[in-house]
């Protein structure tokens, strides 16, 4: 598993900051064929050559030459390169600077709904002749020493979220932003639901629910009733013994799968729970 952008790396991507955030990078060289990414910030790809497929939970999408898809924070996506030559563009997005953004521009999210129905993981736009020429005027930056680097960038940024706004016909990305400006905190049965098989550590879940790490410890404890370590270690035990049943997986593989690099001590914690071994056996 990649983490973008925290493990992008200089061999593999050019890349241009705002102050410590990463703001934009460019692939240079032919990517991985296939590999599965996490997105800790909201990305915008702007596919400049070739074809790639993306597979969430809940779709899968091809893009090539001409597409922009609008990746959300927090999503694992099994990214496929079907040409060889693909390239691409990549925007992340900082939280804080997309709600200093909004907060500039209130009068274009008046009246926006916050509770807008699509959920899908991607959104995907045609590239227009305006958005074509914005990643023309980036790619200087790579290049030319100044600075003001900083500065440009941040108009680069408003740039870039005003021509996807002018775009947006079916209004989710400006719903997206106006809820992130908000706030809003994402409902934690959900997002335990979703996550609790991913390699997380409770501060990255925290910031996917929109809480601080405090908050977001004494919300689940008020709503599940225990702490989130215990309860993962238990929703993750409790999948392992529905794949024993009805998979013809082995006790290895299922423990490498929730978590556990030790299977002697996934067999210890599962007899614990449920007072049998894995593999069989009576409570006793």
């Amino acid at each position: 598993m990649i983490r973008v952008p925290s493990l992008i790396h200089a061999g593999e991507f050019q890349s241009l900051k705002i102050q410590d955030m990463t703001f934009v990078a460019y692939r240079n060289q032919d990517p991985p064929l296939k590999n599965e990414v996490f997105f800790e910030e909201h990305a915008v790809i702007f596919v400049l050559e070739g074809e790639k497929k993306f597979v969430s939970p809940t779709q899968t999408i091809h893009v090539r030459k001409g597409h922009i898809v609008f990746i959300r924070r927090g999503y694992y996506l099994m990214q496929e390169t079907i040409d060889t030559n693909y390239r691409s563009l990549v925007f992340f997005f900082n939280e804080k600077l997309l709600k200093e953004f909004v907060g500039q521009h209130l009068e274009l999210f008046e009246n926006v709904p916050l509770n807008h129905e699509n959920s899908s993981a991607l959104l995907v736009f045609e590239i227009t002749e305006s958005l074509n020429k914005f990643t023309d005027s980036i790619f200087p930056y790579f290049h030319h020493e100044t600075k003001y680097l900083n500065h440009f960038l941040r108009l680069k940024l408003q740039e870039l979220l005003l021509h996807i706004l002018e775009i947006d016909g079916s209004g989710h990305f400006k719903s997206i932003l106006f809820r992130l400006y908000k706030g809003e905190k994402v409902d934690l049965e959900y997002l335990m639901n979703s996550y609790y098989l991913k390699p997380l550590s409770l501060e990255e879940l925290s910031r996917l629910s929109g809480r601080s790490l405090s908050a977001f410890k004494r919300d689940f404890q008020d709503n599940f009733h225990t702490s989130p370590a215990l309860w993962i270690k238990n929703k993750r035990l409790e999948y392992a013994y529905l794949q024993l049943e009805k998979t013809n997986k082995n006790v290895s593989e299922i423990s490498m799968e929730i978590g556990y690099e030790s299977v002697s001590h996934f067999i210890k914690a599962f007899k614990e729970k449920f007072g049998k071994t894995p593999g069989g056996g009576d409570r006793k």
